[in-house]
């Protein structure tokens, strides 16, 4: 594992950079959060970049971020909607392991309830979610694992990510 970087992917409130930063303090790996490195850059919100300048200017962002992030031995957790471009997947997928955070959209509901920083949740929240997810669940499940962390806690989430990754990562190295 040691040199790997980890791609965390997953749903707005999957859990990517609650679990990054946990799975970040169990394997001793600095965790880089795509959204937080946009909003430095930029200097301004994400809600703010998409009033201003739209979700097709966001996504270019994401893209160039992401290419910059090219470390090793590092966690990234990365914004919902970054599997969306094709390029995006590749870079990761030929760059590290990726995995994808998994929850019930009901639990993303919950989680996401009166949440007013999120630019692509519309009046009906319970629609968006659900469609945002079905067009983008493909994406997700091209990750290399997949961990469902609906109803669990996060330190079993790592505790099932840390496995896998002392299990799979070498022969994953391996046959890169």
């Amino acid at each position: 594992m040691k040199g790997e970087t980890i791609y965390l992917t997953g749903f707005m409130g999957a859990g990517k950079t609650t679990v990054g930063k946990k799975l970040g303090e169990e394997l001793s790996m600095t965790v880089i959060d795509t959204d937080e490195m946009i909003e430095q850059v930029c200097r301004k919100k994400i809600s703010d970049i998409f009033k201003e300048e739209g979700e097709a200017r966001f996504r270019e962002y994401e893209s160039r971020i992401l290419r910059k992030l090219s470390f090793k031995h590092v966690i990234i957790t990365t914004g919902g909607g970054m599997i969306i471009n094709q390029e995006n997947r590749r870079f990761m997928k030929e760059n590290g392991i990726t995995i994808y955070l998994h929850c019930d959209p009901k639990i993303i509901l919950r989680r996401l309830q009166g949440n007013t920083t999120r630019p692509l949740l519309k009046n009906n929240q319970e629609e968006s979610v659900i469609h945002m997810l079905d067009r983008r669940l493909p994406y997700y499940l091209e990750a290399d694992y997949t961990v469902n962390t609906t109803m669990k806690s996060v330190d079993s989430i790592v505790t099932e990510l840390t496995n896998f990754l002392n299990r799979h990562t070498a022969s994953w190295v391996q046959h890169r």
